[in-house]
């Protein structure tokens, strides 16, 4: 008899880093008879097995009306404080119900914990695992000290009691050494490491007709050589150096190409790099409209591909990040056995570099070396397929399901006695 395990966050839809994770952790689950469930503000999960309260999503008016209040301030009004518990309240009779309703033994709780997106949420939760104990899992995806915004804070009591909770019925999750040591660190409380991870035990397929016309669908020609930024349009991706990369290559058929919108942090950077491509004479095409979730026709009928699409018919990735989390694209890159630009962020140092994986790296800044490196790697095929077979072997190593699978079993195994992963 496998466990009934409840999934905890304020959404799970889309393709945002936390809600592919959970999707992975949920599939490695069931594949061992374990029962998923799901509990969010917004949910693209199956109905039968979900239970969607509003309030627990970030965007809620009433949530959005808290974190206006609460940060950006030292102090708050009382009224700030009695909403904030109001809906609490609210949210942990939720809790009880959602356990209730399926009968769960084990409760997976998917950033909820870490980032304040929605304090009266946090503060439910810890307040439901104290009242009964329930066995916990915390997965933390990002931690609010690692965001600016968070630094200025009229909720500080808040997120000491709930960012997370200091609870001996939760065993925390990181995803990254740094965030490990920084949980340890700042709150005296010890994680288990799991990095992000991509089935690595089954190739992608090979490219159909469908995605063969990607290109053509965004105008490039025949001959052109695609570098793909597969990230959002937000300052920390560093694109800037994307766009230098490819001036510096000096050849028109080089055109960048970047999948994602801006997302929630404006325009300005947009037209920034806008400006910079017009400049250097970079080619740059943004294809959001064009990538989605999934297959089907936009608003004007012109064919919506998925991100596998555009990395199947890439040549090469641009990963220039100042700062990530983890590093999603870079998995995905090994994965679809494409070479790749990176800028050697700090995860990226501590936790995938020493494994051996070869990339053409820089620090911060281009140089002719760099220019030099990705010009062969165009140019030079076996070059290139000895670099991104031998990178689906580090991935495969890694960053695999079967590594999931392990960490999985032991935390599992330790709350519920069940070694059947």
């Amino acid at each position: 008899m496998g466990v009934q395990i409840g999934f905890v966050g304020t959404r799970f839809a889309g393709t945002d880093g936390v809600s592919l994770e959970s999707a992975k952790w949920a599939q490695v689950l069931w594949d061992h008879r374990h029962v998923s469930h799901w509990y969010s503000g917004l949910s693209d999960r199956d109905p039968s097995v979900s239970m969607v309260v509003p309030h627990a999503y970030f965007n809620h008016p009433d949530i959005q009306w808290i974190n206006r209040r609460a940060f950006g301030t030292r102090t708050r009004t009382p009224d700030v404080t009695q909403r904030i518990y109001t809906l609490a309240d609210y949210l942990k009779g939720t809790l009880y119900e959602f356990t209730r309703r399926y009968h769960l033994d084990l409760l997976i709780v998917q950033n909820a914990l870490c980032i304040p997106m929605n304090i009266p949420l946090g503060v439910a939760l810890t307040n439901f695992i104290a009242e009964t104990g329930f066995p916990t899992i915390a997965h933390h995806h990002d931690f609010y000290w690692e965001r600016d915004r968070f630094s200025v804070s009229a909720v500080t009591d808040m997120l000491w009691m709930a960012f997370p909770p200091a609870l001996p019925q939760i065993q925390n999750v990181t995803i990254n050494s740094f965030a490990q040591e920084d949980l340890s660190h700042r709150r005296g409380v010890s994680s288990v490491l799991v990095p992000n991870v991509l089935d690595f035990e089954n190739p992608p397929p090979e490219a159909d007709e469908y995605s063969r016309c990607f290109r053509k669908d965004i105008g490039l020609a025949e001959d052109d050589i695609l570098f793909l930024q597969p990230t959002r349009v937000v300052p920390r991706k560093g694109i800037e150096h994307a766009i230098s990369l490819v001036a510096a290559l000096k050849d028109d058929r080089c055109k960048l190409v970047i999948s994602h919108a801006s997302g929630d942090e404006g325009n300005e950077y947009l037209q920034v790099l806008k400006d910079l491509a017009e400049q250097s004479g970079v080619d740059l095409r943004l294809v959001d409209e064009q990538v989605g979730d999934k297959r089907g026709k936009n608003a004007d009928g012109n064919r919506i591909y998925t991100l596998a699409d555009a990395y199947s018919q890439a040549d090469f990735i641009t990963y220039p990040s100042i700062y990530e989390g983890f590093g999603n694209a870079l998995l995905e890159a090994f994965y679809y056995r494409k070479p790749l630009l990176v800028n050697r962020y700090s995860i990226y140092v501590a936790d995938i570099e020493p494994k051996g994986a070869k990339v053409i790296s820089m620090d911060g800044y281009l140089t002719k070396d760099v220019v030099a490196k990705v010009k062969r790697i165009i140019s030079d095929q076996a070059y290139r397929d000895e670099m991104v077979d031998f990178n689906y072997e580090i991935g495969r190593a890694f960053f695999s399901y079967g590594v999931l699978r392990r960490k999985l079993r032991a935390l599992v195994t330790n709350f519920t006695g069940q070694d059947n992963l």
